[in-house]
């Protein structure tokens, strides 16, 4: 029986439900019911965070060379992203939520401590995951994959949360390393993640997609783009004094470059439903990959939310609100698929182990 997803995969589930848990703490919107259903996201984030972690450790310590075939597989490499990413996820959301359970210092310092691991494992992964697959892995000119961004947005990832703990820190010497190591992590992302993009585009207009398993991953595109929007205007927000800039400066920056990102996200997401519309109609195969409809989605309500605190626009808190609609649409389908999956796989594997008892007793019988 083929598994129903490969180990680093798994760590989409914890990214896709840490976003829920920030995206309601970033809309402009105060509600007990947001208060609510972002505190049951993250306790259910550091839950997954911690049961993906012990899978995974379980896994490659009992098969040494499970880790070295998942690295050289070029479909399962690409999730190495997912890895590093998770514990940023959940820290951002311990950031957001963790103060109402923990009190600001013990969440601060529970971000500080899985911004600093997930920052590593995404620098180690950008590297490697491309070396490997640039030297390695035997992949066709047509063969572009969104999913080829996961290795790479992961610094981004880390520049957007390590620009909001510049706030919540005291040295000025620690938030000045922070904002310029976040700006940095978020050139060296963004460069690559462009480059990623436009093969993809090239691949998409050359060859037709007709794969309607593989038509979530589209929705990948969308993280590396909201993703760099709410960098950006966390940067803004949070590191004009640690820059020494006026806060006007890097607060133009932000939506001269964040309106038009997050415009072009919207476009690939219509773009994205038409893909669908065309190629699966109303069959679209459950796969882990539906869990792409979380986390991308998920930084373009906080990318959405950071230029409505940016510029008091109300336009950017309706826009937040539609992502968040499609965030928590995204996530509701893809826990149910996965719960399903997981009850099917669970029942033929019942199934398939009372067969040889069966088959025994019949034998004896004979």
């Amino acid at each position: 029986m083929t598994p129903l997803a490969s180990t680093p995969q798994w760590f989409t589930t914890v990214m896709g439900t840490a976003i829920v848990a920030t995206s309601t703490a970033a809309l402009p919107v105060d509600s007990w019911l947001l208060d609510l259903v972002g505190s049951a996201f993250w306790i259910l984030a550091c839950g997954l965070l911690i049961v993906a972690t012990a899978h995974m450790a379980w896994r490659y310590t009992t098969d040494r060379s499970a880790l070295r075939t998942d690295l050289h597989d070029p479909t399962t490499a690409p999730f190495f992203g997912a890895v590093a990413m998770a514990p940023l996820a959940v820290g951002g959301a311990t950031a957001a939520v963790g103060p109402r359970f923990l009190g600001d210092h013990l969440a601060t310092s529970a971000d500080a401590a899985l911004w600093i691991v997930g920052s590593v494992l995404a620098v180690i992964v950008a590297v490697v995951v491309p070396a490997v697959q640039f030297t390695s892995h035997q992949v066709d000119t047509a063969a572009a994959n969104p999913a080829w961004l996961l290795p790479v947005v992961g610094p981004m990832v880390s520049a957007a949360t390590g620009a909001v703990l510049i706030g919540r820190v005291d040295s000025a010497a620690v938030a000045q390393a922070l904002a310029y190591t976040s700006l940095a992590l978020f050139g060296a992302s963004g460069l690559a993640a462009a480059l990623v993009t436009a093969s993809l585009w090239w691949r998409l207009a050359h060859h037709q997609h007709a794969d309607a398993a593989t038509v979530p991953s589209l929705w990948i595109v969308l993280g590396p783009l909201g993703q760099s929007v709410t960098a950006l205007t966390m940067l803004a927000l949070y590191a004009p004094a640690a820059f020494g800039l006026d806060p006007a400066i890097l607060n133009v920056a932000a939506v001269l470059y964040g309106v038009p990102v997050l415009g072009f996200a919207l476009a690939w997401l219509a773009l994205s439903i038409v893909v669908a519309a065309r190629v699966a109609g109303r069959r679209l195969p459950y796969s882990m990959g539906w869990w792409a409809f979380t986390f991308p989605v998920g930084t373009c309500v906080t990318g959405a939310a950071g230029l409505a605190a940016i510029t008091g626009a109300a336009v950017f808190a309706w826009v937040a609100g539609f992502f968040a609609v499609l965030l928590i649409l995204g996530w509701c389908a893809s826990a149910v698929g996965t719960a399903r999956a997981l009850a099917t796989r669970r029942a033929a594997r019942g199934k398939s182990a009372r067969l040889p008892s069966s088959a025994g007793r019949v034998g004896a019988a004979v």
